[in-house]
């Protein structure tokens, strides 16, 4: 009996290993997905800002 006690004890152990490598794998992905968000936004600013340069220097040239 002692030996099904410990072998359960070793499942159970391992179950929890697995849930927690699951939930770091998990948070890895989110915090890539916000990193991509956040390259993404950057770089929608820097066509923005790209872009309004280019609206002023026209302006310049048809004054």
């Amino acid at each position: 009996d002692r030996e099904e006690e410990e072998e359960e004890e070793e499942e159970e152990e391992e179950e929890e290993e697995e849930e927690e490598e699951e939930e770091e794998e998990e948070e890895e992905e989110e915090e890539e997905e916000r990193r991509e968000e956040e390259r993404q936004r950057k770089d929608e600013k820097e066509k923005k800002k790209e872009k309004k340069e280019q609206e002023e220097k026209q302006k310049e040239k048809e004054e």
